[in-house]
């Protein structure tokens, strides 16, 4: 069986790490000769749309997926008119811009911050009132961590903010008095199956999620459930799903759904039966889905900017080092770490040894 993945950064090279106990082999499209998964599997090297090189994909592929969402929707709908896509395109293109993501929300009846859809700076001075101070002006499209967005404190910077989205269509939303962000992450089979892995509680810092913790028994686990339910079987989804939020004293508002894999679970590598990666693939192939029990305490913690000396991670009891392979460069995620432990002292050490050197590594 040959998976086709589009992209082919972190995400793909462990998709294929996962895949290869199962006898799955891999061909990767993606436009960087140096990608980090291109050594996982055939490469085919160039544009996304690249009608050539999508036929040849289509041709080899039994199932193809995709490891981040920015690849073009109409790129997965055409490939889906030759061979099997998961997730489906749909997913995809209401992943890909803020707005229809949240009048999804709303049509699911899932609380999110409040919102207004934003295509000028009369729109944005209109909508101030309602939405209120601080608020966030985001690119409807194309941004992720941290990207594509403008914080506004006061009235006085509303032309500036408006002038950073260089008339791009655009998304305000207010901020919200949360005591945490978590995230749930699910799988889907075609059968509809589903499974749930446990809340990760995460903590970011200038847009980029620094750490993911597995938080097994929290209480918001059967709501955070239903509503990643309600989302998978409103899109009839296959694959996994990331589904992130904010708590608000046991309240939940979503904030975004990733459809693909995704770096809160990366913890499930080490932390769960059954990880993320491997969960996915047997998803998009109608295979039974692993248990997603965690294995005792677990977290993860990525490595922004520069990667660390793999000693300095190894060195360390309970540790499990993943490099990328990806060049240094600012603000890029080169690397993460986990820690899983029985012993509740000896996890949050490592866990602290391991923040404290991502943070002197940190070039974000």
């Amino acid at each position: 069986m040959k998976i086709g993945i589009l992209g082919g950064g972190q995400l793909a090279r462990m998709l294929a790490l996962a895949g290869y106990p199962l006898g799955l082999d891999f061909i990767i499209l993606d436009p960087d000769a140096n990608a980090g998964a291109a050594p996982l599997g055939e490469h085919l090297q160039g544009a996304y749309d690249d009608e050539e090189l999508l036929a040849q994909l289509a041709g080899k592929a039994d199932i193809v997926t995709y490891e981040f969402e920015n690849v073009p929707a109409q790129v997965a709908a055409y490939l889906g008119a030759h061979t099997k896509v998961y997730p489906p395109a749909n997913a995809l293109a209401i992943a890909q811009d803020r707005l229809l993501e949240k009048n999804f929300f709303r049509q699911l009846d899932i609380g999110t911050a409040p919102y207004a859809q934003i295509n000028s700076l009369a729109d944005l001075e209109q909508a101030m009132p309602q939405i209120g101070y601080p608020a966030i002006l985001k690119t409807r499209r194309l941004g992720y961590d941290g990207k594509g967005q403008a914080l506004i404190q006061t009235p006085d910077e509303l032309p500036a903010a408006w002038a950073a989205m260089q008339n791009a269509p655009a998304i305000i939303e207010g901020f919200v008095e949360f005591q945490r962000e978590v995230s749930i992450i699910a799988a889907r089979r075609p059968s509809g199956d589903i499974c749930y892995y446990p809340l990760s509680e995460n903590r970011h810092r200038g847009g980029i999620l620094r750490i993911a913790e597995c938080r097994g028994q929290d209480p918001l686990q059967p709501l955070a459930e239903s509503y990643v339910k309600q989302l998978l079987e409103a899109l009839d989804y296959v694959g996994v799903v990331a589904l992130e939020m904010f708590d608000l004293n046991s309240r939940l508002l979503a904030n975004e759904f990733a459809p693909r894999v995704h770096n809160s679970g990366h913890w499930s590598i080490e932390g769960a039966e059954t990880s993320q990666f491997e969960n996915h693939l047997r998803a998009i192939l109608d295979l039974p889905l692993g248990s997603t029990q965690p294995r005792g305490l677990a977290a993860m913690v990525n490595f922004i900017g520069n990667p660390p000396q793999p000693e300095h991670v190894l060195a360390l009891n309970d540790a499990h080092l993943h490099l990328y392979a990806k060049a240094a460069r600012k603000g890029r995620k080169v690397a993460h770490a986990t820690v899983r432990s029985d012993n509740p002292e000896t996890y949050r050490a490592v866990l602290q040894k391991l923040t404290d050197l991502a943070a002197g590594l940190d070039d974000s």
